[in-house]
């Protein structure tokens, strides 16, 4: 059985590129661009793994990510943030709140596979 991925973020062009990157690794991706409902989204599509963006419409990646640590079903998911913003605030931030990874943008394919590959192993 494949594995699945979900993409939180609103940007078309990190969605497409992050898109083809894993599906050619063999990963179901689905995506989602707004942050109203995406904690609802993770619930519906239980993915192996998310990757959120930090600045989203709606709600910041930092609040989905409290949400869904703070919930029983998905306390433990792997989470690989990505930002635009690589301050070290921002990734103590993430790292205090439990994102499992996190990458500034621009990021490298190999950078991002090599991630997905040691947060969910084969």
């Amino acid at each position: 059985m494949g594995k699945h991925v979900l993409v939180i973020e609103d940007e078309p062009n990190i969605i497409e590129a992050i898109s083809f990157i894993l599906s050619r690794d063999g990963w179901t991706v689905h995506t989602h661009s707004n942050g109203h409902d995406a904690v609802d989204t993770v619930l519906a599509r239980r993915p192996d793994l998310v990757i959120l963006d930090v600045m989203l419409p709606g709600r910041s990646g930092y609040e989905i990510l409290t949400d869904l640590r703070g919930r029983d079903e998905t306390a433990n998911l792997p989470v690989l943030m990505l930002t635009a913003r690589g301050q070290t605030k921002d990734r103590e931030m993430a790292e205090r709140l439990g994102a499992s990874r996190f990458m500034t943008k621009p990021f490298s394919n190999a950078e991002v596979l090599e991630a997905l590959r040691e947060l969910v192993p084969a």
